[in-house]
């Protein structure tokens, strides 16, 4: 069965937003856009909610018009395009490019999403992944920390009461201090899976 996997980029101390909405503070450089680009070439697919998927579809359509746009960009442009998409939105009514607007994220919906998968989904956005955190729907975690201390700005993961039991499964250093944590959710105790 595909899986949900959460990639998402965060500051040393948590935040995957800055105020305002701010990322420039990120580290995507060639060498970690081309792993970006290698990583979510192999799925079957991104899930996003409406904010996210807007900021996409303001962009990645039409990036071989921007002449700063890199080697790396305008290959993840392609991926972006090609693959098929879901965003979550209670107020979208439809979406372009290869998406599916889906209303409410239930484990019914996530279930039927994962079951029409050709490979594991791609998850981003903060309140989604913290829809499907509260809900346990995500499969894996790939969360790349950026050295860099924001002080202020939108944590990665609200404040809950459902904690969750993770297995690292890799680690990854980048050249420019990027560091990728790759988890997955732990087999519950006594379990053999």
């Amino acid at each position: 069965m595909p899986k949900i996997v959460l990639f998402c980029s965060v500051s040393l101390d948590g935040h995957f937003e800055g105020v305002d909405r701010d990322i420039s503070w990120s580290r995507v450089d060639e060498e970690v856009h081309r792993h970006f680009n290698a990583e979510l070439d192999r799925l079957g697919g991104f899930v996003s909610g409406r904010v996210t998927h807007e900021l996409m579809a303001d962009y990645w359509p039409t990036a071989e018009s921007d002449p700063d746009a890199t080697p790396a960009m305008l290959e993840f442009a392609r991926i972006w395009r090609d693959k098929p998409k879901t965003v979550f939105s209670r107020t979208l009514r439809r979406a372009d490019w290869n998406t599916t607007v889906v209303s409410e994220v239930t484990p019914e919906t996530v279930a039927a999403l994962k079951a029409g998968a050709a490979g594991d989904l791609s998850l981003s956005g903060g309140e989604l992944a913290a829809a499907f955190r509260a809900l346990d729907l995500i499969d894996e975690y790939r969360i790349y920390v950026h050295p860099v201390l924001l002080g202020r700005g939108r944590q990665l993961f609200p404040v809950t009461d459902t904690p969750a039991d993770l297995e690292l499964l890799d680690t990854r250093r980048f050249t420019n201090g990027v560091v990728l944590l790759h988890y997955a959710r732990a087999a519950p105790s006594g379990s053999n899976a």
